[in-house]
């Protein structure tokens, strides 16, 4: 079984000197067994083609997922668990370290290992997936791990842009003329665009953690609720009012937010291992209070939601795969023109408890990669807590910034939550 990389897993991919990998922390209370944990990895590669899946070129230098007949086993790395963030140390290893996926599959596993308490890493290429499909597999890793005779049954997976895009569009004239247009005024105009000789140094890599315990993110919610905004709006207003406090007139005012394209396309499972994502953008009008913005934004998002068309993104980028060198050349070393990238992967629905371990926390997913402006935030709520991951770059923003970043949309939430109690 073999497909080609669409158009966006190239351009994560890359020429293979550079890592663009995503790391999901997860910490258990109890006793394991290495070859459970082997088996139950072996499982997981029995359900999806992909993880068992090289890369290999062909004579055109085109990337193809290619699954082999006799697949090779997940990676396992074990180290002796000393401390409680042992886990963030380990995340920036994985960011650092390629995957040489000429060679082995795109995805490895890190054991923390304790005596009574473990914290586990998946780390993967984000060009074999997003967090919604790494959640999914998470999920069924736990599964397989709490029952080794658990069904977690087999996945069809996605063969190529047909598997996304209906018959009935990918197929129409006017539509392919219009995606044919698209991306070829996209690709000149990316032609034009001056970018600078050298990508900006990027320095060291940092990761920031924090969470909210369950009274707080439960208020936080309610709260949202009863502003008729959500969650992942109300945060945004946080983001970018915390950057413009910090940064002044060096902040852009601009928040990038991926979209799960299975909103729009219901031919992509919960559990397919597909890496495609949908964006918009966010801002604030600084003239107006808080509260006033949050109604704004939502009606700002809601409308720019609207006019997603994955059908048509993807039918652009896969005319545009000759664009890919001058795309990746202006993501690298154009100037960045956002604060920072936000990503709300929501409540997590992953059991708690299990029949011989509990699972304690999930810790919000980190990704770091080559192209461009590395400023990321990423949370997500499990068992009622909602936990943040800040990652970011010194050449793109300075640790210290990145913490009074922190600092301010803590306090920001508290404002709105109890002004009284912060006066």
């Amino acid at each position: 079984m073999k497909r080609k990389l669409l158009f966006g897993e190239r351009m994560l991919l890359g020429d293979g000197t550079e890592p663009f990998n995503a790391v999901i922390p997860f910490r258990l209370r109890g006793i394991f067994k290495e070859e459970d944990i082997q088996h139950a990895l072996s499982q997981l590669q029995g359900k999806h083609p992909w993880l068992r899946a090289l890369i290999s070129h062909d004579e055109k230098n085109i990337p193809w997922f290619e699954v082999l007949e006799k697949h090779l086993p997940i990676p396992v790395r074990i180290v002796s668990r000393k401390g409680e963030n042992d886990w963030q140390e380990e995340s920036r290893r994985e960011w650092q370290t390629l995957f040489h996926y000429g060679e082995q599959p795109l995805l490895r596993f890190i054991w923390i290992k304790g005596e009574a308490v473990s914290d586990m890493l998946f780390s993967f290429h984000h060009c074999l997936c997003d967090g919604g499909s790494a959640m999914a597999f998470l999920y069924e890793f736990l599964t397989i791990l709490d029952n080794p005779a658990a069904e977690i049954g087999v996945e069809n997976p996605i063969l190529g842009i047909h598997d996304v895009v209906p018959a009935d569009i990918l197929t129409n004239r006017r539509q392919k003329l219009k995606a044919k247009v698209i991306g070829r005024v996209a690709a000149t105009a990316i032609k034009c665009i001056p970018v600078g000789k050298k990508a900006v140094e990027r320095q060291n890599d940092y990761l920031i953690h924090w969470k909210f315990d369950k009274e707080m993110s439960g208020e936080l919610i309610a709260y949202c609720k009863s502003m008729e905004v959500t969650v992942n709006t109300f945060l945004c207003a946080a983001v970018l009012q915390a950057f413009r406090k910090v940064k002044g007139d060096a902040s852009f005012n601009k928040v990038s937010c991926p979209v799960d394209i299975r909103r729009f396309a219901s031919q992509i499972k919960e559990d397919h291992i597909f890496a495609f994502g949908l964006m918009i953008v966010v801002s604030a009008n600084h003239k107006i209070s808080f509260s006033e913005n949050l109604r704004l934004m939502q009606e700002s998002v809601e409308r720019k939601t609207s006019k997603l068309n994955p059908y048509i993104t993807m039918m652009v980028m896969e005319s545009a795969h000759d664009a890919l060198k001058n795309f990746t050349k202006l993501l690298k070393h154009g100037k960045s023109s956002n604060d920072c990238m936000f990503s709300n992967l929501g409540r997590i629905q992953i059991p708690h408890q299990y029949k011989d371990f509990t699972l304690e926390t999930i810790f919000s997913p980190s990704v770091i990669g080559p192209l461009g402006n590395t400023t990321t935030m990423v949370t997500s709520t499990f068992n009622g807590e909602m936990d943040f991951s800040f990652v970011g770059s010194e050449g793109y923003l300075p640790y210290a910034e990145a913490l009074a970043i922190r600092d301010e949309v803590i306090q920001t939430v508290k404002e709105q939550l109890d002004p009284i109690s912060v006066l």
